[in-house]
């Protein structure tokens, strides 16, 4: 690897064989401890019926995949076999898992809390509004949905608090220190106490966020609709720097957060690489369509899907393009790398599984 990772993200990373929420760890980062052979392949894939929207979830030698077509899906990561699939609604939002039980929350507003082994339903909980992706703190499952309410679910799904903002909160929320961090269309990112339920702070981010914050110590990261990525030291409610790219457009995508960078896609087709530090650009990665995929970083490269239907694989220092992988349909998933192996969906229904043959 080219940089150390924090000590703040080190605490908070899943383990190598392990990807339990939307951007691998609870601060929402976006950093695999996996590393990647030379050259990704083609392993296997697995096809539903409608879109993989969102990224997946990985616990062992299992990976679970929320469909559109209503299904959740339970893959054996080395060979693509089909283990178990449950029935909910449309599922949009990335899965999540504690304790040997999936969270998933689909479009008609349900949250399915579902046995990991058998794929049998444990309980479920309607919020009665989309739901986005879980995190977790102690026995609380997290998720936010677009009836403008975060919800602090207990071990058996029963509403232990809740908050309300303002407007539609799209994505998941990110986690540290005991508290949460929320962000959504109401303009603000939130810092809400994960004991009480009660926010801290608010700080206004002059626009809507579809995408979810990453922390890292005192600071979140944030991109905007507004074509803006900030930097916000959350304990003091300041904001220590604004990215705006000279051709502006959304940034619908999470940033991936780095010792050095914050990367991050864009609706203007671009990956953005960010000093961390300064907020100045280090460098910018043009696709051919817009870049809704969140980036995952793991050792020196970075992983994102576009929606011109290619997996690109860049540099991290340089922004240089490793490799590139045509797949069968626009991507809007965030990669997901685990045990040396990159799963990734597309809109068309295609689960890939890309890593080093006889791996």
């Amino acid at each position: 690897m080219r940089f150390l990772i924090p000590l703040a993200v080190l605490a908070g990373m899943a383990l190598a064989d392990d990807w339990s929420v939307f951007r691998g760890n609870p601060g929402q980062t976006g950093i695999a401890t996996a590393k990647l052979p030379p050259k990704l392949v083609e392993l296997w894939k697995a096809v539903a019926e409608d879109s993989f929207e969102n990224g997946v979830a990985v616990a062992g030698d299992t990976v679970y995949a929320p469909s559109m077509d209503e299904h959740l899906y339970a893959f054996d990561l080395k060979t693509g076999k089909l283990r178990w699939k449950y029935k909910g609604g449309p599922f949009k939002a990335p899965p999540a898992i504690k304790s040997s039980v999936i969270r998933v929350g689909d479009l008609d507003g349900v949250v399915h809390a579902v046995d990991a082994s058998t794929g049998k339903l444990v309980w479920k909980y309607d919020a009665g509004a989309e739901i986005g992706g879980a995190n977790f703190h102690e026995d609380l499952t997290l998720v936010a949905s677009h009836n403008a309410k975060l919800y602090a679910l207990t071990r058996d799904g029963k509403p232990k608090w809740t908050f309300k903002t303002d407007d539609a909160i799209y994505g998941s929320v990110a986690v540290s220190e005991g508290k949460t961090f929320v962000v959504g269309c109401d303009s603000k990112m939130h810092v809400v106490d994960l004991a009480t339920g009660k926010e801290d702070r608010s700080v206004d981010l002059e626009s809507q966020t579809a995408g979810t914050a990453a922390v890292i110590a005192n600071v979140v990261y944030i991109g905007t609709m507004g074509s803006q990525v900030k930097a916000i030291d959350w304990k003091k409610g300041e904001v220590l720097w604004v990215y705006k790219p000279r051709r502006g457009d959304g940034f619908y995508s999470s940033a991936a957060v780095t010792e050095k960078y914050v990367i991050i896609g864009c609706r203007d087709r671009r990956v953005h690489c960010i000093n961390r530090k300064t907020g100045e650009e280090v460098w910018t990665f043009l696709t051919e369509n817009k870049v809704d995929s969140s980036p995952v970083v793991a050792g020196d490269r970075v992983l994102v899907g576009s929606m011109d239907e290619h997996l690109y694989i860049l540099d991290v220092d340089s922004g240089k393009e490793v490799q590139k992988i045509k797949l069968d349909g626009p991507i809007s998933a965030s990669p997901v790398v685990v045990g040396g192996k990159v799963l990734i969906g597309t809109q068309r229904g295609t689960l890939y599984c890309l890593g080093e043959k006889g791996a």
